[in-house]
């Protein structure tokens, strides 16, 4: 009797167990699957567009590295074997400081002429005419 107690008790916790992922709740190993997925697919974009792998990890600061950069060599594989060229991204990514935007800084001007920098003086005021001499 005892065993068959026992039996039963072990067969409805077994498969109560077995039920959990019919109820969704999400397992370590889901999850980790579900985050390397999207860090693939998170690399594989930032290579389709033509980004620098660097710029791919600073835009995307959630993604697991390991999986952002596994999907960037894929898609860079990829691309070689079809010879198939970045498209260059339409929309310009967030800013990722959280403080104003920096001013472009104006290029250097280049002076061909020493006398184009100089300022040119107003004409002395002439000097009132003395009859006298």
């Amino acid at each position: 009797m005892k065993r068959l107690t026992f039996f039963s008790l072990s067969l409805s916790g077994l498969l109560a167990l077995g039920g959990c992922e019919l109820l969704g709740i999400e397992t370590p190993e889901k999850l980790a699957a579900v985050r390397d997925a999207e860090g693939r697919a998170v690399g594989g974009a930032c290579r389709h567009a033509g980004r620098a792998i660097e710029d791919c990890y600073t835009l995307n600061r959630k993604a697991d590295k390991a999986a952002v950069f596994a999907g960037w060599r894929d898609m860079n594989d990829y691309m070689r074997e079809n010879k198939i060229e970045p498209v260059v991204p339409v929309i310009a990514p967030a800013t990722v400081s959280k403080g104003p935007p920096a001013a472009p800084a104006a290029p250097p001007q280049k002076v061909e002429n020493e006398a184009d920098t100089k300022v040119e003086k107003e004409p002395a005021p002439k000097a009132a005419s003395n009859p006298a001499s």
